[in-house]
């Protein structure tokens, strides 16, 4: 991992707040688990270096 690790329990109790979403001990611990495995996926794509004038991908709307 990174040097600096995210506070994911910090994050899931914010997001309970701002979705209105309670969730049990449980389920907070099982979702920081979960988490914790996404981040460390997207880790090494995150650190692809991507040249400065890189253009993001286009919006398509029908």
């Amino acid at each position: 991992m990174n040097d600096t690790e995210f506070n994911w329990p910090q994050y899931i109790h914010l997001m309970e707040q701002l979705l209105a979403v309670p969730l049990d001990s449980p389920r907070r611990a099982e979702l920081a688990i979960q988490l914790e495995r996404i981040a460390a996926i997207a880790e090494p794509l995150m650190a692809f270096p991507l040249p400065h004038r890189q253009e993001g991908a286009g919006v398509y709307q029908l």
